[in-house]
């Protein structure tokens, strides 16, 4: 990648413009000629860097349960596991993690189906020896940016403005449905890319960006952007840091977590007796010496004396959740 790819993610990951001719808005942005941010854009997609253009739904709003789920599993069979837990089509990150609890998947089901018992199943799959449930139980922050400029890299200070979820009430239709069926689709590099969703679902283009907007409003959407692969994008250390937080103090520092610009996840989660940790947040660095950095330099603001950082070895799974095209789990056990 040159300069230019690495200003192109960055915007695109920022603010990407919901206009007719999103790719013309995007080169007066940066200088150039739309042809060269189409022609960029489908090379670094090509070249697996850019993983996903597409609106970005909120999996609770929409009705979905989920939780992160910690498993310890026999060495020998974590690859056997991880390729079952992978089948399930509720599975979008599953990592091997460098903790006696040594996988970690995230499991999102649709309405109406039960997550425990779909965890459940999982859970017995020959290997596992315990299994740990972490649900959500307070959200900080989501939103993964990574800064791919060097040039722009934010100093490690809490200085981005919270943000409160919204609490209207929001039971999709199956309108809201078939929108979020075709806005989580990749979108394609064309001159007017949004024709082709608007036509599909009987709308003009500008009904389609207003649609957009009510879903940000309501919270359903969080945004339309670029996501990134870590890794083919030079982040090959992904820290998922983890802290013992005062349960007096948990509201005030997960706030504090989400305001710091290298933080890209911060929830409340809930606590075991061979599992301490309440709080975790996310960070993504090209170096385990840069997270540790990240990480001291974090907790010199928050205060938290307790706290420790797990690095993900291998990722098994990474990818979306669709949503609305459930398909039937397959846990079978590979031969």
């Amino acid at each position: 990648m040159d300069g230019a790819d690495r200003d192109l993610l960055d915007e695109i990951q920022r603010s990407f413009p919901l206009v007719v001719r999103p790719f013309d808005e995007l080169a007066g942005r940066l200088g150039t000629t739309p042809g060269d941010v189409k022609s960029r854009i489908a090379r670094l997609r090509a070249e697996g860097i850019l993983r996903q253009l597409s609106a970005i739904f909120d999996t609770r709003r929409l009705g979905y349960s989920s939780s992160l789920v910690a498993m310890e599993v026999e060495p020998a069979r974590l690859e056997d596991v991880a390729s079952s837990v992978n089948r399930h089509p509720g599975v979008s990150h599953n990592y091997e993690r460098d903790h006696a609890f040594n996988l970690w998947f995230t499991l999102a089901v649709p309405p109406g189906a039960d997550l425990d018992a779909e965890a459940g199943a999982l859970g017995r799959l020959p290997g596992v020896t315990s299994m740990r449930m972490l649900p959500t139980l307070r959200l900080f922050k989501i939103g993964v940016q990574l800064e791919m400029s060097e040039e722009r890299k934010r100093e490690v200070r809490p200085s981005e403005p919270g943000r409160e979820a919204s609490r209207a009430p929001f039971v999709p239709t199956e309108r809201d449905k078939e929108f979020v069926r075709q806005m989580q689709a990749d979108l394609e590099i064309s001159d007017e890319p949004f024709a082709g969703p608007a036509s599909r679902l009987g709308i003009t283009q500008e009904d389609l960006f207003a649609q957009m907007a009510r879903y940000q409003e309501l919270g359903v959407m969080r945004r339309f952007a670029a996501i990134l692969r870590h890794r083919q994008a030079g982040f090959s250390a992904n820290g998922m840091i983890v802290w013992r937080v005062p349960e007096g103090r948990i509201e005030e520092v997960g706030q504090m977590l989400g305001s710091f610009p290298q933080v890209s996840h911060c929830y409340q989660r809930p606590t075991y007796p061979d599992w301490p940790y309440n709080v975790f947040s996310m960070i993504h660095c090209r170096t385990r010496q840069e997270a540790a950095g990240v990480a001291s330099e974090i907790q010199s603001h928050v205060g938290v004396d307790d706290y420790r950082m797990l690095f993900s070895l291998r990722e098994f799974k990474k990818t979306r959740v669709e949503y609305f095209v459930e398909a039937p789990a397959d846990l079978r056990v590979p031969a």
